[in-house]
């Protein structure tokens, strides 16, 4: 990577890591991509370039590659889980022809490509624990759909013409830096934000309900990692599972309260979240991830934990 172009620079994981990058390649070097409405602030716009880029117009994201010189595309830009559900038509015009029109750029100009998936394309037919590499997907969400699609989208771009397409399935990402924005997995960052303020927190997923998890800073490290490997050991592209720890809310509600002891939680289930919880992995195998590329995941809970609290006790006292 030399010069990279990000959609969706001010969402959840685009703001973290278009600083990330600009850490690493220097800030003129990563152009930070939003959409009007969205537009970068602060340090996220001074640090380096920026772009009006919309994932639905391919001549606005073929204007950005060839105007700075782009060679990789982070295609960020998605709706999430529960939004997803409540606007089908639009998940599916960013998620897949957003997808399309930036592997068509790269096809045309030579870039990378990196587009996230998700533990969301996996279905109700698939193995809850240990969720292996390859297995049956059938998701029943539009999200899920989508994250599918576009892994198979990807790969035929790859296998047809030769687009450097790579991928990772995130977990529920947590993060202090920035707000949840309608993921399903979202009520473990929720929960931090209670503890520290002092606030009950009302759970919308039910007890006994495991997901994966991962905290942000090793989210980013893995979109790096790979987007940096040498391919001659890849056997697998679009997308590796990446896995860190998995919880469901009592577990990381004790977590907290070994910090925080007088955190009190209760349970005010989200029908629509819950569905969609219910039908995702308990716990994926990452096998493959550390094997072809090198991947391993820093933090576990306790780890987690603690760093969130002590970070958002400087951010929000």
């Amino acid at each position: 990577m030399k010069n990279v172009l990000i959609i969706g620079s001010t969402g959840q994981i685009g703001s973290e890591l278009t600083m990330k990058l600009r850490g690493i390649y220097g800030g003129g070097n990563i152009v930070a991509g939003y959409i009007r409405g969205a537009e970068p602030k602060g340090e996220l716009l001074e640090s380096g370039p920026s772009a009006v880029v919309d994932v639905t117009d391919a001549a606005q994201i073929s204007e950005a590659v060839r105007k700075y010189k782009v060679d990789t595309i982070y295609n960020l830009a998605a709706l999430l889980s529960a939004v997803a559900e409540s606007k089908p038509q639009l998940a599916w015009k960013i998620g897949m022809g957003g997808l399309f029109n930036v592997l068509e750029v790269a096809r045309e100009c030579g870039c990378a490509v990196f587009t996230p998936s998700s533990i969301g394309s996996f279905g109700d037919d698939s193995p809850k624990d240990k969720t292996p590499q390859d297995t049956f997907r059938n998701p029943h969400t539009m999200y899920g759909v989508t994250k599918v699609s576009g892994e198979l989208l990807s790969d035929y771009y790859f296998y047809r013409f030769g687009v450097d397409t790579r991928s990772v399935r995130f977990p529920g990402l947590i993060s202090y830096v920035t707000l949840p924005g309608g993921g399903t997995t979202d009520y473990a960052v929720d929960i931090y934000y209670s503890a520290v303020r002092g606030e009950t927190f009302e759970c919308p997923i039910a007890a006994g309900t495991f997901m994966d998890m991962m905290y942000m800073p090793d989210a980013l490290r893995a979109a790096i990692e790979i987007m940096e490997a040498e391919p001659s050991k890849f056997k697998h592209r679009n997308s590796f599972n990446i896995a860190a720890m998995s919880f469901d809310p009592e577990i990381i509600y004790a977590a907290i309260r070994k910090y925080i002891p007088d955190f009190n939680m209760v349970y005010k289930v989200d029908s629509l979240r819950q569905k969609i919880a219910e039908s995702w992995p308990n716990s994926l195998d990452d096998t493959c991830a550390r094997e072809e590329w090198g991947w391993k995941p820093e933090y576990d809970l306790d780890a987690m934990t603690r760093d969130m609290i002590a970070r958002l006790r400087e951010r929000l006292q």
